[in-house]
């Protein structure tokens, strides 16, 4: 997901600009490009998904298209006729689809919830409302419903910039925003986190079901509590905490999950923006913070709250960069931060149930060069017992990924005492061990990746997904017919096999899926299948999706007017037999918005999708003009507009007169 950034240096225009993280890693353990590069340039020739690459060089890509367009579209597992690729201020959702808002930032979840007054905002009603930016979106059912249940979503970070009216001023066309005071910090926190809303299918439509007993807000405030390994030690107590296992919120949550027993996991992503303040060279925690890119001091929270400088309070980072998991049966129940998930910049948190019985998460480590990870869980979930599953996630082995260059991959337990994860490299225990995941990895000698987002396993047909978004840092010098591109601005999906068809196994194979990027471009060398038209290839992938027929859905952060010419969107990418690599575009937002989601319900008659800061970067759209449109955004914005015409949104995809998605 994107980094946070403050709006007076630097609107959120693209990901292929400013949004592919710090890069901290320093270690020289080699690239996924490099790896990529040394497996199919020393075969001698190409096959698979890179065969496209280097076909492309040479032959024209709209001779392909004709050649094979009918052969590749006829294997589709797709059934919808794809949408115009473009810019505009509108969604736009396949001919015979209604895409319905069912949630804005600001609506009301409860009985004694105000409405939203944009104007007139405050902590307390924002904690009773729906939050900002909605990114991750999952649904657990109620007594088995496909048309009743919670809706669970993740409220990453905000823009202040687009929330708070007359805070923008501009002047010789330089945009400023207004210092923060302590009430909007406050509104600001209480906008973060997540929402649990209880949602019924009527009369073919979703309704949110206002004041619903389960309904609930998590926000930057939210009591919780640390569990697993880390609970307890020295290096996350603070002055507000001194048994080490009380924390006080969660935030910038971006993807996340829904666990096999019915409970709903956040995932904390880019906590560095939160924290301000200076540690000494030589504290204890200067080069752990460092390596996650702590303090970077974007939000002005430290100035109303202590906790948030680490020169008044070092431990509490620590606190941050965890699994949150939420029993949503009871709203009154404490979330709990998982420490033996680990600690990094997670984007999510998809599970699969193992052969055995284990329960395997993927995670991915949202940074230009850093690591995909996966959780087995030590004990075996129990479908009869609710209850025995509620505390898995506190014992297992963590995993980090190393790519060869043959194809295979194995995953490297991050467990004290193995390998270099010893006292002589600075590690007292396994807590140590997870507060410093990064560190870990680098030591096992872990595949530095291009931006690891979205991992999803697919139970249909035993592979897993990864989306990696992005790397503008990639050097010249890794480049090869195998891999031709300089600075990935457009990235990867690769595709893993475990060994023996088992989630749990500790080696595999892996492959490019495809490379992204407008195939029409040889330069590029984009990998989409020839059946792919102009509208159906994309850039940036970042949340996927495998619906209940197996089929990959993949969501986009970074298309804009100066990257592609394109706004974000949701893509249908076959992944099977003579369509494989070929994508459809289905739904796309307006121009300035990011895609999040999407989430398929069981029974695949509603497609969910999460639409963030719609309107953020529209100075570069000629339909808004310059950097005047933030002045004054009262009439725009038709398919959002209430009384606040740029608020985030989740919107309900459903087929008009009932049926399945794209069937």
């Amino acid at each position: 997901m994107n980094d946070h950034f403050p709006p007076e240096a630097v609107f959120r225009t693209s990901q292929l600009e400013e949004n592919d993280g710090p890069g901290h890693n320093p270690t020289e353990n080699p690239t996924m490009g490099e790896i990529i590069a040394s497996r199919f340039s020393r075969r001698g020739f190409l096959k698979g998904s890179l065969a496209v690459s280097a076909i492309a060089a040479t032959v024209s890509p709209l001779a392909l298209i004709t050649a094979d367009n009918a052969r590749a579209a006829s294997g589709s597992a797709f059934n919808f006729d794809e949408i115009e690729a473009g810019i505009d201020e509108k969604h736009h959702v396949a001919a015979g689809y209604d895409a319905d808002v069912l949630l804005r930032w600001g609506d009301p979840l409860f009985a004694d919830a105000p409405e939203f007054d944009p104007k007139n905002q405050s902590a307390e009603a924002q904690a009773k409302q729906f939050g900002y930016n909605n990114d991750y979106v999952g649904f657990i059912p109620l007594e088995g419903s496909s048309e009743h249940g919670l809706l669970v979503v993740n409220h990453e970070y905000t823009n202040e910039h687009l929330m708070f009216p007359g805070i923008v001023t501009v002047a010789e066309g330089k945009i400023k925003v207004a210092d923060a005071d302590q009430k909007r910090v406050d509104i600001e926190m209480a906008a973060h986190g997540g929402t649990i809303v209880e949602i019924k299918k009527e009369g073919g439509k979703w309704q949110v079901v206002r004041d619903g007993k389960l309904n609930r807000r998590i926000t930057s405030t939210t009591e919780m509590q640390l569990s697993g390994p880390v609970a307890g030690h020295d290096r996350v107590k603070t002055s507000a905490d001194a048994t080490g296992t009380k924390v006080f919120g969660t935030f910038n949550n971006c993807a996340g999950g829904v666990t096999p027993w019915g409970t709903y996991v956040m995932a904390e992503e880019n906590i560095h923006g939160y924290f301000a303040g200076e540690l000494p060279a030589d504290h204890k925690e200067a080069a752990n913070y460092k390596r996650m890119g702590i303090p970077e001091g974007t939000y002005q929270w430290a100035n109303f709250y202590d906790r948030f400088d680490v020169s008044k309070e070092p431990n509490e980072a620590n606190r941050f960069g965890w699994i949150v998991e939420v029993d949503v049966n009871d709203p009154n129940s404490l979330p709990k931060k998982r420490t033996a998930m680990g600690r990094f910049k997670h984007e999510g948190a998809e599970s699969i149930v193992a052969k055995d019985g284990q329960v395997v998460f993927y995670l991915g480590d949202d940074e230009r060069f850093d690591y995909v990870y996966k959780f087995v869980t030590a004990g075996k979930f129990n479908p009869d017992d609710r209850a025995a599953n509620l505390d898995l996630l506190d014992e297992g082995t963590l995993y980090v990924a190393k790519f060869a260059d043959d194809g295979s991959f194995e995953w490297l337990p991050v467990v004290f005492g193995q390998g270099p994860l010893t006292a002589e490299n600075g590690f007292a225990s396994q807590a140590d061990v997870l507060i410093e995941t990064r560190r870990a990895g680098d030591l096992l000698g872990a595949t530095k990746m291009d931006r690891p987002e979205d991992i999803q396993p697919n139970a249909v047909n035993g592979k897993v997904y990864v989306m990696l978004t992005n790397n503008t840092k990639r050097k010249a010098d890794q480049v090869d017919a195998a891999n031709p591109r300089a600075e990935n601005a457009f990235g990867h999906l690769i595709e893993l096999v475990e060994e023996g068809g088992d989630f749990a196994a500790t080696k595999g194979k892996w492959e490019v899926l495809l490379k992204c990027g407008d195939p029409s471009v040889a330069e590029v060398g984009a990998s989409f299948s020839t059946a792919t038209t102009a509208n159906g290839w994309f850039g940036m992938p970042d949340n996927c999706a495998v619906d209940a027929d197996g089929r990959l859905w993949v969501a986009t952060d970074g298309n804009s007017p100066k990257a592609t010419g394109r706004t974000d969107g949701i893509w249908a990418v076959d992944t099977e037999g003579e369509a494989r690599a070929t994508s459809k575009l289905f739904f796309r937002v307006p121009v300035g918005a990011e895609m999040c989601g999407p989430l398929l319900a069981p029974d695949m008659q509603s497609m969910f999708v999460a639409v963030q800061h719609p309107g953020d970067g529209g100075e570069d759209w000629e339909g808004f003009g310059r950097p005047s449109y933030y002045e004054d955004l009262s009439t725009r914005w038709p398919d959002f507009k209430d009384d606040m015409p740029v608020r985030p949104a989740v919107v309900a995809i459903t087929k008009q007169g009932g049926g399945k998605i794209a069937v």
